[in-house]
């Protein structure tokens, strides 16, 4: 399993922060996801043989969102 924070832009409410944090767990690979409002984060663990940080980042993307 790996870690990753990853800077997230376009996140203006508890709403968003909740929907994003469901997409990510959501995803095949992500082990678990925490998104925080508050320091503008997601915090990911995941498994590097199943998804990659390029289709996190997709993820976000298609949530709405951007990663850096």
């Amino acid at each position: 399993m790996e870690n990753i924070v990853l800077k997230i832009k376009g996140m203006h409410c508890t709403s968003c922060s909740t929907r994003l944090e469901k997409v990510l767990n959501n995803q095949d690979g992500i082990e678990e996801a925490h998104v925080s409002l508050e320091s503008a984060n997601a915090e990911i663990k995941y498994n590097e043989e199943q998804i990659s940080i390029d289709e996190i980042k997709e993820a976000v993307e298609d949530a709405g969102f951007e990663a850096e």
